[in-house]
């Protein structure tokens, strides 16, 4: 077993692991955020996805025990201060961007990263990004509509499907 420490939603947390312990494990069972949600446990489906130092990674491709003195953020922690939906999440509620919502929590932690990446993206751009996490339900369309939005961009010029 191996003592980790790390921040997470900007509290400190730190916890015993074994050597395999993966992130997405330690988040969901070590300290119960589980809205980080885990499909496929091969780094296929970007359900899992959350941000390590600013960088959206897949939480079931990664060991707890690698990231002493890391910071992580969960799509519980992308909350406003005040508890309010982020512009992101506002964003996918407002465009339907979500159906079943199993897919939701890393789509969402994917949009921020390329957010903070690119602030205006445009549509190819939002669909190459995306193409590590996978939805069953909505076919895209809306989930790129709401990434527009989230930019300030106009997600009506979005041609149907």
């Amino acid at each position: 077993m191996t003592q980790v420490t790390m921040t997470v939603n900007g509290k400190s947390v730190s916890g015993e692991v074994e050597g395999r312990t993966l992130l997405s494990a330690f988040l969901r069972e070590g300290l119960v955020l589980t809205g980080t949600h885990v499909g496929c446990d091969t780094a296929q489906c970007g359900a899992c996805v959350v941000h390590v130092d600013g960088r959206a990674v897949k939480s079931c491709n990664v060991f707890a025990a690698d990231l002493e003195g890391a910071k992580v953020t969960t799509i519980e922690g992308m909350a406003n201060a005040d508890g309010s939906l982020s512009a992101i999440q506002k964003a996918f509620q407002d465009h339907h961007g979500l159906q079943c919502g199993f897919c939701t929590p890393g789509m969402v932690m994917s949009a921020a990263a390329l957010l903070a990446e690119n602030p205006k993206p445009s549509e190819a751009e939002i669909r190459h990004y995306l193409e590590g996490n996978i939805c069953r339900c909505t076919g895209y369309h809306n989930i790129v509509k709401a990434v527009l939005a989230a930019s300030g961009q106009d997600a009506g010029r979005m041609a149907a499907e």
